[in-house]
């Protein structure tokens, strides 16, 4: 069984009107908001360079984002931005004269009443959007699909969320979460998916992902040629793709999205080749839990028909790997202790360059002694109990 499927990207172009959605300026507006939270600082880039050098690569280097917020994973960037967003776009001002020392005021207290803001998720994105409500004096309800672990249920419940875990699939849940939503005062939906009619907080989302982009873009301190990126809804791949797009209009990376074989939307619409969505549905089932969605966020697709090189659906087995590389790395580089979903992308690249089988993939994105890849690890070991079954005892389940 082939470890991965891939396509290059032969759909359509369009007039690309959602790439300004990632422009430099949006994006560094939310990297501005994020800065103002006491607990921010910047997650490092970590240089892999004996690793570059093992797979025959000029350098290697991945964002590590277990560090994001004491929260373990990147997702919080984007429910809090949208959470602050929707404040703004409620009060009728600009999203930069809410800090978070405005929004935690007595004196904002007093002049909003606080809202629910509900939400589907496998773990991250909701426990983003828990904490960043709990920490901005606001509520949260959060629904988790079947499957989900009691681990990250616990994590957000934590956070002072109303959360449980559902008996149907994460696309399911969005629309449980939508329901409940429209029966509440005040409820607000907040979800990193796009569909006809609920796209401006999705863009905010979007555009607060886009600040864990800035950071690494200005660490790596020259263009990086290649860069990877995961995808679930595709939210996180547009907003990655989405940035590097507008900052390097001219002369942009080679961009390649990773997705988990089971739940493989956007690969299943780069084969088909008309510039469609494709759906997946189903149980999803898949150690990758953050990338088991089945519904391509519309506005994300849209930005990556247009800019993505490759798409890629993976298979288990290459995220497992990728983890226990970055988790045991060679001597001399710096260890990126990476979860599931946040190795994806690093497991495919070192699969790409050690396995003849993708010796032709190797070629057509250019993969050569000197590039210069960048990747995302998105989470740590947000599943201890699972991350140490695939680290410690080699199992994917």
């Amino acid at each position: 069984m082939s470890q991965l499927k891939w396509v290059i990207n032969s759909m359509p172009k369009t007039d690309d009107a959602n790439l300004p959605i990632m422009s430099v300026d949006e994006v560094k507006k939310a990297k501005t908001f994020h800065e103002s939270f006491p607990q921010y600082t910047e997650t490092p880039l970590a240089d892999l360079k004996e690793m570059a050098k093992f797979l025959g690569l000029g350098e290697v280097k991945v964002k590590d984002e277990s560090y994001r917020f004491g929260l373990n994973a990147f997702k919080v960037l984007g429910g809090s931005y949208a959470i602050a967003k929707y404040i703004a776009d409620e009060m009728n001002v600009d999203v930069s004269e809410l800090p978070y020392s405005v929004l935690t005021s007595e004196e904002f207290a007093k002049k909003f009443k606080p809202a629910t803001f509900f939400s589907a998720t496998d773990g991250n994105h909701g426990r983003g959007v828990a904490w960043a409500a709990n920490k901005l004096h606001q509520k949260s309800v959060i629904i988790m699909p079947k499957g989900s672990t009691q681990t990250r249920l616990n994590n957000i419940k934590a956070e002072g969320a109303d959360s449980w875990i559902s008996d149907v699939n994460y696309d399911e849940c969005v629309r449980e979460a939508a329901k409940l939503a429209a029966k509440v005062e005040h409820g607000v939906v907040v979800q990193d998916t796009a569909w006809e009619g609920y796209e401006k907080i999705p863009s905010w989302i979007m555009q607060g992902y886009g600040t864990m982009a800035l950071e690494a873009d200005a660490q790596f301190a020259d263009r990086p040629t290649h860069v990877f990126v995961q995808a679930g809804v595709g939210s996180l791949a547009g907003a990655m793709v989405g940035y590097f797009a507008n900052k390097y209009k001219d002369n942009p990376p080679i961009m390649v999205v990773v997705e988990a074989e089971a739940a493989a939307c956007l690969y299943k619409g780069a084969v088909a080749a008309d510039g469609k969505i494709r759906i997946v549905d189903g149980d999803m089932d898949t150690i990758m839990a953050g990338l088991a969605c089945g519904e391509p966020n519309i506005t994300s697709w849209d930005i990556l028909k247009n800019h993505v090189t490759c798409f890629i659906a993976a298979e288990d087995e290459v995220a497992a790997r990728g983890m226990r590389m970055l988790n045991a790395p060679l001597k001399g580089d710096p260890q990126v202790l990476s979860g599931e979903s946040g190795a994806a992308p690093f497991g495919v690249l070192a699969t790409i360059m050690t396995n003849n089988d993708y010796k032709e993939l190797r070629e057509k994105l250019n993969l050569t002694k000197d590039s210069k890849v960048l990747l995302f690890s998105t989470e740590g070991d947000t599943d201890p109990q699972r991350w140490r079954n695939i680290i410690w005892e080699a199992k994917e389940r």
